[in-house]
């Protein structure tokens, strides 16, 4: 049909017009689909989502996602990687990809509490054996894998806890059994640590921390060197229909660039207010993985490069749960909220007690997560909530 036959109606739909080409520009493109065009029949046949190679539907990839995923793997060193709508739901796509019932999966007992009941609901509904370890167990891990063992999960470090495992030590004791090691990397953002070179085969992120760094987007990710690990990890994707949003991949993108900038600005900062809530009174112990007295400092030291900005503090046990409560309320910089990774300064009280089974200290915990706010401010806003204390 000639544009000149067309009616109005169809030329709203359907435009003859094309945009010249030669653009180049230094942000990647937004590219909105859920229908993908195929050139032609055999186009469409020919196209197979598994290998993105091409298009074939907007909930396997677009230029946009596929271009993220591509800078995540580059980042943490891998081959493949796929998005999830969050750092849960990249932890719930390994555990579907890889579990079935009657199989046997291990937990740090420090894991992200998320993680930890995703574990406990599938061993009560779905019937895969769970057990959850000590972090700080090592080549121990050796005699709890067991003939149906199909997943060790790790997290480097515990995210409120801070214990670093020692990675090596648990992925070559799997390795010699052949079960996957998954690695939960949110606190190093692929930055802080080259997690397969120490034996991880799949790493996840939660991109709402660091990738993101705005504190407005959910998103995760998880990435492999090992293609029949990533055949594994697709299907599952498939199945599961996890899609994210071209907009928000976009943020994701767009934030890269200043990661590593704004990551080292949190270590710096969180390490003088970690090392000066060493010498205050009121706290009997600073859990920070760049200090020697944390669980696992050795294996920081060996392992990783850089430490974010999460810390913890335990309190004297002189002071009440609800004194410590107190004391976050009274903080004005530090906002009260999950996550990590944003520009504004957050805080925390946790239970531990209620959370772990074996934990050391009596005194109620805090965790502290370091913004980009002046450092010395932070420093004044605590000192003057740590009066309100008593």
């Amino acid at each position: 049909m000639s544009e000149s036959k067309k009616s109005q109606q169809t030329q709203l739909v359907q435009t003859d017009y094309r945009a010249p080409g030669g653009f180049a520009a230094l942000q990647t493109g937004i590219h909105y689909a859920s229908t993908v065009v195929f050139e032609n029949v055999a186009a469409m046949h020919g196209t197979r989502w598994q290998q993105k190679s091409g298009y074939t539907y907007g909930l396997h990839g677009t230029p946009t996602t596929f271009t993220l995923e591509g800078r995540l793997a580059e980042i943490e060193g891998g081959k493949h990687c796929v998005l999830a709508p969050s750092g849960l739901s990249a932890l719930s796509l390994v555990n579907f990809a890889f579990l079935k019932s009657g199989d046997h999966m291990l937990i740090p007992d420090n894991a992200y509490s998320p993680g930890r009941d995703l574990g406990i609901w599938l061993q009560r509904d779905y019937g895969i054996a769970v057990d959850f370890y000590d972090p700080m167990v090592g080549a121990g891990i050796a005699e709890l894998i067991r003939p149906n063992t199909r997943l060790i999960w790790t997290e480097a470090p515990g995210s409120i806890s801070l214990e670093i495992p020692d990675l090596p030590a648990i992925c070559a004791a799997a390795r010699a059994r052949g079960v996957p090691v998954a690695l939960d990397n949110t606190w190093s953002a692929g930055l802080a640590v080259r997690a397969f070179d120490l034996g991880v085969d799949i790493v996840t992120h939660a991109l709402t921390k660091y990738q993101s760094g705005g504190a407005d987007v959910l998103m995760g990710a998880v990435i492999t060197c090992d293609d029949k690990l990533n055949e594994k990890l697709e299907l599952a994707h498939m199945h599961l229909g996890l899609g994210v949003s071209v907009d928000d991949s976009y943020l994701v993108l767009r934030s890269l660039a200043t990661m590593k900038l704004r990551y080292e600005a949190h270590d710096a900062s969180a390490r003088k207010i970690a090392n000066w809530f060493t010498r205050r009174p009121e706290a009997t112990a600073v859990l920070h993985p760049a200090l020697p007295n944390c669980p696992g400092h050795e294996h920081w030291k060996r392992d990783f490069t850089g430490a974010g900005g999460l810390f913890s503090v335990i309190f004297d046990t002189r002071y009440t749960e609800a004194q410590t409560d107190r004391f976050v309320d009274s903080l004005r910089l530090f906002k009260i909220g999950y996550s990590w990774g944003g520009a504004n300064s957050l805080c925390v009280p946790y239970r531990m007690q209620h959370i772990r089974k074996a934990w050391p200290h009596k005194g109620n915990l805090v965790r502290f997560n370091i913004g980009l706010e002046d450092t010395d401010d932070l420093i004044a806003d605590i000192e003057q909530a740590l009066k309100t204390l008593g």
